[in-house]
């Protein structure tokens, strides 16, 4: 238990500040300019709007049936986290809203609160934790039925939101600039929560598959590995090259199979992550 406190502790820490980003992105960028990005926040946008009622107030209240389900149905330190992460993204979205909007400008708006909504969405998810809302809803509805896709259900539920805005506030170009937003939000939280070292992978099929991997191996000093394959139009057995490698290596290697083979046959595809030795080291 001793060695889960500081990670819990800097979990908290990360849900706060996470939190506060988001409410940036929502007091200062979107809400003034009537922009959703989804979840619990598109909801209090059109009740903040038709009523006048606190958006983080509204928030608040619409997570409180979650978080007793939730209790029952989610691990208890990860509710905890959710509840101090919306109580934190409550609090920070009201008092900001106090302040004047940082632009009134609407492309400037749903980019900038779209990036910034991504940046405090993925140090919340770093932190393991949550704002309620539609990822909750979403972690929940799993619960009860596993067959359902988390990303499926978010974007569902955040796309009704967005419909939702555009009823109430009567304005399609809502909808549109929201589509922007939440698009560059997730694009944000796939860069910074899966990372942007993406790497290359390259199946290599040629009848001069020794001279190849040594000189992939000499010159660009990767490793090849030999995978029995068999062409089913020809019927003969054929040995496939594979080579995980990076980009500044894709030039040099395209060279050398060229070189050697003009008549090879390879496929380069993108890679997400590659761990191991010359690559990123399993943390």
């Amino acid at each position: 238990m001793k060695e889960e406190n500081p990670n819990i502790i800097i979990e908290l820490i990360g849900t706060i500040i996470g939190s506060f980003i988001i409410a940036i992105a929502t007091s200062l960028f979107l809400l003034p300019n009537e922009f959703s990005s989804g979840g619990f926040s598109g909801i209090a946008t059109i009740i903040y709007y038709v009523f006048n009622i606190p958006m983080g107030t509204t928030i608040l209240i619409l997570n409180i049936p979650l978080f007793i389900i939730a209790t029952f149905k989610i691990g208890k330190g990860f509710l905890l986290k959710s509840i101090v992460g919306t109580i934190s993204l409550s609090i920070f979205i009201d008092w900001l809203n106090t302040f004047e909007n940082v632009t009134n400008d609407k492309i400037l708006a749903c980019v900038y609160g779209g990036i910034l909504a991504g940046i405090g969405t993925a140090v919340i998810l770093k932190s393991n934790s949550s704002t309620g809302g539609s990822d909750l809803l979403s972690l929940i509805i799993k619960s009860f039925n596993s067959d359902f896709k988390t990303s499926s259900l978010i974007t569902m539920i955040d796309s009704v939101i967005v419909l939702l805005n555009v009823i109430f506030l009567k304005r399609i170009e809502i909808g549109l600039y929201s589509a922007i937003t939440i698009y560059l939000m997730f694009k944000v939280v796939d860069i910074l929560f899966e990372g942007i070292y993406f790497t290359k992978l390259i199946f290599i099929i040629s009848d001069k598959n020794e001279e190849i991997a040594k000189l992939i191996e000499k010159k660009v000093k990767r490793g090849v590995t030999g995978i029995h394959g068999k062409g089913m139009y020809t019927d003969s057995e054929k040995l496939i090259l594979m080579c995980a490698i990076n980009r500044r290596d894709l030039t040099d290697i395209k060279r050398i199979i060229r070189k050697i083979d003009p008549k090879a046959f390879f496929i380069i595809t993108n890679s997400r992550e590659v761990l191991g030795e010359g690559f990123k080291q399993v943390s």
